[in-house]
């Protein structure tokens, strides 16, 4: 059995991970859960896993979840160093499992991760956790179902034999809008993704093609590739979740429908497939044919100012992630249009004024550096 810490249950991903326990429920123990604020559905799934720890956000149902005395209640970084947890699972959004992760790391725990803002923030130090926790049975076991592809193509290959990552992106909600059209689109619109379910902020971030200059940078930090090697090619069907290019010219590429839960299955069973097929079969003569092609940088500027900052080495990839985050909210509140979020990004990647370090204090600062100069420019009505 192995014995699972789960932070973020209650979202998006937290719950396909809760399904794929369910089909393999000889294979897996779920000894701690960990909410943000659905303290309601955090209590359904305690009643179902019978947790031994809990965490859910303070408030009214997390007090009451708390006095019916169902598990022990623990703050994250507990939670994920327990001896009782072989495998950590995080899918939290933001920063909240930054410090349980690196702990996590630190005391030799397995983590899978499918948390963006992670990497992209804490990089430098994750991976240093990484380092000093490998001797004991560290590894960063990626999610998202990009960097699963890359990951599998990797199995059984030698670092020094890869020449280049390519990830794959359907092109979000407004990959046929041509500019003059992006200047109006409102969030309801951003929502509607055109192949995948995700929550409000990574589906706005996929809308913008952002998400995938975060997706750039955390690949430099789980494949230890130069960002310079690692490229984006758009592919409508999302079938080819990413593909790797050696230094003979072969290409490997993982194939699979557009379902989390396969990633997530992936992760949570290796060195193993698991049994079960928690998605539905690809079928490519159904499919008939799938498409590439180059990103349209002009139309998708944040792409490109995500890769920027990552390249820089410092701070500069937290500072416009922070950023990101608050304008991402600005546009959710309809303060500002979607093309502003590119616009505030580009200004806080000049303003900001890097340091290079992998020190945790550091990167966050710069995070809400990044956070505050945007909702400073969108309250004085500059961007």
């Amino acid at each position: 059995m192995t014995r699972l810490a789960i932070l973020g249950s209650t979202g998006s991903v937290g719950q396909q991970a809760l399904d794929v326990v369910r089909a393999l429920r000889d294979e897996f123990e779920v000894v701690a859960l960990a909410a943000g604020g659905n303290a309601a559905l955090l209590a359904a799934q305690a009643r179902e896993f019978a947790p031994a720890a809990l965490y859910a956000r303070p408030g009214r149902d997390a007090d009451a979840l708390r006095a019916e005395g169902r598990a022990a209640w623990e703050p994250l970084e507990a939670m994920a160093t327990r001896d009782d947890v072989d495998l950590v699972l995080v899918a939290t959004s933001g920063l909240a499992a930054l410090p349980a992760t690196i702990a996590a790391l630190r005391a030799g725990k397995p983590v899978a991760i499918a948390n963006k803002e992670t990497l992209v923030v804490g990089g430098p130090a994750v991976r240093a956790a990484l380092d000093a926790g490998l001797a004991r049975g560290a590894e960063l076991r990626p999610v998202d179902s990009e960097h699963s592809a890359i990951w599998q193509c990797l199995w059984g290959e030698a670092p020094e034999s890869v020449e280049r990552l390519t990830l794959t992106a359907s092109g979000g909600a407004f990959r046929d809008f041509d500019a003059a059209r992006l200047e109006a689109v409102t969030a309801e619109q951003a929502l509607a993704h055109p192949t995948w379910k995700m929550g409000t902020k990574v589906t706005v971030d996929s809308a913008t093609l952002f998400n995938k200059g975060l997706e750039a940078i955390e690949a430099r930090w789980l494949f230890d590739v130069p960002l310079d090697r690692v490229e984006v090619l758009q592919h409508r069907e999302s079938v080819v979740h990413s593909m790797v290019t050696f230094r003979d010219g072969s290409v490997k590429a993982q194939l699979g429908e557009p379902d989390m839960r396969l990633p997530i299955q992936v992760a949570l069973t290796y060195p193993r497939r698991g049994a079960a097929k928690p998605a539905p079969a690809l079928d490519l003569a159904r499919r008939g044919s799938l498409t590439f092609g180059t990103v349209d940088a002009k139309r998708f500027p944040a792409l490109g100012i995500a890769i920027e900052a990552g390249r820089r080495a410092d701070t500069s990839a937290a500072a416009v992630s922070g950023a990101d985050e608050a304008a991402v909210a600005h546009f959710l509140a309809g303060r500002i249009r979607f093309t502003e979020i590119a616009r505030l990004l580009a200004q806080a990647l000049e303003a900001h004024t890097p340091q290079r370090t992998d020190g945790l204090e550091a990167l966050l600062a710069a995070e809400a550096w990044g956070r505050r100069f945007v909702d400073e420019r969108v309250a004085a009505g500059v961007r």
